[in-house]
């Protein structure tokens, strides 16, 4: 829902509303995440907040808001939770892989050193995706594959 507002400056403004799916610190729409995902990734401190089912995942990588549950407006914030999220900002390191600990530098580097173009060509030369457990490595809760993808482009960039 949104309503149009306008500013001091006598321009118009889109005022969003929140709604439980976007993020309750920057208003970005989440994306589902089990609850497995959150209590593996949450630090031991703040394990025994997991409550509920429904979790989403911050997008934006500027927040620093990583999960949040829609029922009962429980989050989780960068620093406690137990990996650097790849997509948040200044993500260190920043895993491509999370199962295998495979970095996008490692990635990247696979590319433009090595001539790897493919997922399966990464995963010989890096030892992604041997090790998959991606439901309570990844933050996302999902197979890493296109994280490395990614990885893959930005590399095939630099060539």
């Amino acid at each position: 829902m949104s309503t149009i507002n306008e500013c001091c400056h006598g321009h118009n403004t889109q005022k969003i509303e929140q709604t439980k799916v976007h993020c309750p610190v920057c208003n970005t729409e989440g994306i589902s995440v089990s609850k497995v995902t959150v209590e593996h990734l949450v630090t031991d401190d703040y394990l025994k907040l997991v409550d509920g089912e429904q979790y989403k995942i911050c997008m934006n990588g500027d927040c620093s808001v990583v999960y949040y549950n829609v029922d009962n407006g429980v989050r989780f914030l960068k620093e406690q939770v137990k990996v650097p999220v790849w997509f948040k900002k200044d993500a260190d390191p920043k895993y491509a892989c999370y199962c295998s600990e495979v970095t996008e530098g490692q990635v990247i580097e696979a590319v433009v050193k090595h001539g790897a173009k493919t997922v399966k060509e990464i995963n010989a030369i890096t030892g992604a995706m041997k090790n998959p457990n991606c439901k309570e490595n990844n933050p996302l809760g999902v197979c890493c594959h296109k994280i490395i993808q990614e990885a893959i482009d930005k590399g095939l960039k630099m060539e």
